[in-house]
């Protein structure tokens, strides 16, 4: 159903009327910002004095990891003079945002790990942007939708705003198909209090009040019907955290990041080529031309610390079959009696016998393979079939899945370490004046079990503590023919098993619009932000739901012939669970040349998504740069506090 189509609620309504479909027909009046002057952003934490901006003598960083938090560290650190190296453990930078070379036919793709909108309050990425002078790799979707599968409400638009609270919210009760289903009744103490909540954002007042509870359980009673299915459940979940699991806290910043402290509007940007193209090798070039150094396939064996400090790092360059040892949790969904199975996502491995394991990563395109009957793997995304013990028996692999030796094991969890490892194409340790870990969760945690010698026991701990959300999966189908597409190319979808979006490559990205052009067919990608494991406890349900609802969402594809396929599983985002606020680390880790960055460290403002990362990754320079008395870097948000007082 299209916006125009909406009967009686497409009719306009002036802001009265607005404000008193919301219940808060007093706010305009009480409130002294104006309908036509736009809040500017928010200067965080000014320098008082005018300090040098680059070293006068030499100081060495190692950043670890490559994703957009350490890319941002490393960039802004080797503007200032510092010897920057930058280790990253894959092949390719980027991090959740990195892209790879895939084949489809005779064809050649750059893949990615979803799509990813750039919002216009991102201020701190879109900064680097401006300096990189790269504003011409992003263009504008315009709008966005929320459809709703059940067609309980109408579809939803959301444009470009340039209005604060409580202004952009009557920009939304005029636009909004739905908006006497809202649900508000501010004469219900409940409903008071959750609109005081959602305007009244601070920190640390709100985690104090609400990082005890879930949103769940917090909207379990009482809410407002239409405000927890039109705004806050896809909010919630865009957050990669599902509501069961997501603290009120957290979501009540995403949700004043987003909407109540955000004048910029919701519309937002894509890239014009895949991410990699667009931003990561941007930013690492300017690393590289300011004299930093980028290890990829880097993998660290070792931290030594004496006093609370850092004082070495070891890593060795190479393929991930090193002879470093990892831990790997049980996997109970899909274990059974004879076959215990440890990791998720597209790291799983199968304990074979007490001594040995094998790794299910298929070594094609990095699908989990599964275990037939007859005891072979299959590829469900490509069809690479192995024996029993791992050999390739069809392609279109070519290598064996990697076998290792279980080292220890300790509670639900094993010790592994590769079988039969690659000799390094280069081993280093660096001797640095700073160190900073911007890897995901799983990735710190096993940093953190590398670190021998004398550290503040309580940083260890607060590592160990972080939680890792549910995992997430994007499955993007190449058909041979176009269809008519009523939404925005980019939508969020509601009411399905699996599905949370879909998105139109084939008129997005340059690369798929031109193969479009030439050959008249279509690229979709079906992501689920956050899906629960004991109901898809495998990528071939995964693929297999994917593909059921695909054509309950575009009915025009069943008649189409499906191309390819690829699927993207992983299980390393963040995760923020309640009571976990209090205790998730600070950018500055307690041991004293360690920086923290990364969007699962404690911020003093509100963000989100990528722009929590970059800004992290900022935070950590400015840490570094403000030991070494040099001017930090300016950092901006949305107005950090909600109106009221709650």
């Amino acid at each position: 159903m299209s916006q125009s189509s909406n009967s009686s609620f497409s009719q306009p309504i002036s802001r009265r009327t607005a404000l008193k479909v919301m219940g808060a027909t007093a706010v305009g009046a009480g409130i002294g910002y104006s309908r036509f002057v736009k809040p500017e952003p928010t200067l965080h934490q000014p320098d008082s004095l005018d300090l040098p901006r680059r070293l006068s003598k030499p100081q060495k960083v190692v950043v670890i990891g490559a994703g957009l938090a350490g890319l941002a560290c490393a960039y802004e650190l080797s503007q200032r003079g510092f010897e920057v190296t930058l280790l990253e453990k894959a092949p390719q930078l980027g991090g959740k945002i990195a892209s790879w070379t895939i084949n489809v036919g005779d064809e050649t793709f750059r893949m990615e790990h979803g799509f990813h909108g750039f919002f216009p309050q991102y201020y701190n990425l879109k900064s680097i942007v401006s300096e990189l002078s790269i504003e011409q790799n992003f263009k504008s979707l315009e709008f966005y939708s929320l459809v709703f599968r059940d067609r309980t409400y109408n579809p939803e638009v959301f444009r470009p705003s340039h209005s604060a609270f409580p202004w952009n919210i009557v920009d939304l009760a005029i636009s909004s198909p739905n908006r006497l289903q809202w649900g508000i009744n501010l004469t219900k103490i409940k409903h008071l209090q959750v609109f005081h909540a959602i305007t009244g954002f601070k920190i640390p007042r709100t985690f104090k009040n609400y990082d005890s509870i879930s949103v769940a359980d917090w909207v379990d009673k009482d809410f407002p019907q239409g405000l927890y299915d039109l705004y806050f459940l896809p909010f919630a979940k865009s957050s990669l955290n599902a509501p069961d699991s997501l603290s009120a806290g957290e979501l009540l910043q995403f949700f004043h990041f987003y909407f109540f402290g955000n004048p910029e509007g919701l519309a937002f940007n894509g890239t014009v080529d895949d991410m990699g193209t667009s931003l990561v090798n941007p930013i690492a070039a300017a690393i590289e031309r300011n004299g930093g150094k980028i290890v990829s396939e880097a993998t660290v064996s070792e931290i030594k610390a004496e006093n609370n400090q850092i004082v070495s790092l070891t890593y060795q360059k190479g393929d991930s079959q090193t002879d470093v040892p990892f831990w790997v949790e049980s996997n109970e969904l899909i274990s059974d009696e004879d076959t215990p199975y440890y990791g998720a996502g597209d790291r799983v491995y199968l304990a074979q016998d007490d001594e040995n394991a094998l790794s299910l990563t298929c070594t094609h395109q990095g699908c989990t393979v599964q275990r037939q009957e007859n005891g072979e793997f299959i590829c469900p995304c490509h069809g690479a079939r192995y024996n029993r013990q791992g050999e390739v028996v069809s392609g279109p692999a070519k290598r064996d899945l990697a076998r290792f030796e279980i080292r220890d094991r300790a509670d639900d969890s094993i010790q592994l370490i590769a079988a039969n490892p690659t000799p390094p194409q280069q081993q280093e340790t660096i001797a640095a004046d700073y160190y900073c870990i911007a890897t995901d969760v799983p990735g710190t945690r096993h940093l953190f079990n590398l670190i021998q010698g004398d550290i503040d026991p309580k940083v260890p701990q607060q590592v160990a503590n972080l939680a890792v959300s549910d995992p997430f999966a994007v499955a993007r189908f190449w058909f041979d023919r176009d269809f008519e597409w009523e939404h925005s190319n980019f939508a969020s979808l509601s009411g399905y098993a699996l599905t949370d979006s879909i998105t139109l490559y084939h008129r997005i990205q340059a690369q798929f619009i031109d193969w479009s052009q030439r050959t008249g067919n279509s690229v979709i990608e079906l992501h689920a932000y956050c899906y629960k494991e004991k109901e898809f406890p495998t990528q071939e349900a995964l693929l297999t739901t994917f593909e059921r609802e695909l054509y309950e969402i575009v009915p025009a594809l069943k008649q189409a012939n499906l191309l390819h396929r690829e699927l993207v599983n992983q299980k390393n985002f963040s995760g923020y669970p309640p009571n976990s606020y209090a205790d998730r680390p600070d950018t500055e880790s307690g041991i004293s040349n360690l920086m923290f960055a990364g969007d699962w460290v404690k911020m003093p403002f509100p963000c989100g998504l990528m722009e929590r990362a970059v800004t992290s990754g900022l935070l950590a320079a400015n840490g570094i740069l403000y030991q070494e008395g040099l001017q930090r870097r300016s950092l901006l948000s949305v107005n950090p506090e909600g109106i009221f007082k709650i």
